[in-house]
């Protein structure tokens, strides 16, 4: 087993791994296949949603009032009138609320259609609004480590490349001492950017909640509606845990590249 890892290993980065452990590579191979069960477990759900989330989005709800009407309206009601509601066509923002800008965006297909899926996705992220105005336990933590959560995981790539650098220019030598180090920084701050991911879960989990009830006591939407809604809230955060978890089996795979090229390298430096 731990021949036929090395040899998929090989294949995927490119070059000889003879000289590489045989626990690096069944770690490798192990996530590799995590990888490919998560992925297509993810997929399958991704379609549901998709589908789901087309077939609420041409069906009118109840109201007859279009996303950006029902965000204002539940936001309103709260006295939030300060908050904004934005029309995003960007997959970078998408429906999302903004604690920093105060205001709710909202892709345009659900900003500007009196839609089930418009319904659903406006009054949770008015609702959003709502547990900050509160003050929500969850939500001042998200918010106060919003910047780790988003670009925490990206810093894991600059911080590899900056010990490189280190290692090449400046210091010259072969023990990539600084590589490495920098690799378990950048690991460490994704990890607890991890964490934090599943607080912002937390909150966006509250919001559903707090929308459903919302919706249910104002009469906005029928007992059908209230249904869909709750399947599109599920599925949505099976989608957000699929993609948490895709996303450290894929630095784990990397780090694990890393220790092996290491390995590999001190070998060949050896010989």
């Amino acid at each position: 087993m731990v021949e036929t890892f090395r040899m998929i290993g090989e294949n995927v980065v490119g070059y000889s791994l003879n000289n590489v452990s045989d626990g690096i590579i069944l770690l490798m191979g192990i996530v590799l296949i995590l990888i490919l069960i998560v992925s297509v477990f993810a997929l399958g759900v991704q379609i549901v949603l998709a589908i789901k989330y087309h077939k609420y989005n041409k069906k009118e709800n109840s109201l007859k009032m279009t996303g950006c009407d029902i965000a204002r309206k539940i936001l309103d009601d709260n006295g939030l009138q300060h908050i904004k509601v934005k029309t995003s066509g960007s997959f970078l923002f998408g429906n999302s609320y903004s604690h920093y800008f105060k205001k709710i965006r909202l892709r345009r297909l659900t900003w500007k259609k009196s839609s089930v899926t418009s319904l659903a996705m406006a009054s949770q992220k008015s609702c959003l609004a709502i547990l900050d105005k509160e003050d929500d336990p969850d939500m001042r933590i998200r918010v106060r480590l919003t910047p780790i959560i988003y670009f925490g995981p990206i810093a894991f790539i600059p911080l590899v490349i900056i010990g490189i650098l280190i290692d090449v220019l400046i210091i010259q030598s072969q023990s990539v001492v600084f590589t490495l180090a920098f690799t378990v920084l950048g690991l460490l701050i994704y990890i607890i950017s991890f964490i934090l991911s599943i607080k912002v879960l937390k909150t966006e989990k509250k919001a559903q909640n707090k929308a459903y009830e919302v919706l249910k006591n104002s009469n906005m939407a029928t007992d059908d509606e209230l249904v869909m809604i709750k399947e599109l809230f599920k599925l949505y955060n099976i989608q957000y845990i699929n993609d948490m978890i895709i996303a450290l089996l894929e630095l784990i795979y990397r780090v694990l590249q890393i220790v092996a090229n290491v390995q590999q390298n001190s070998s060949t430096s050896n010989d």
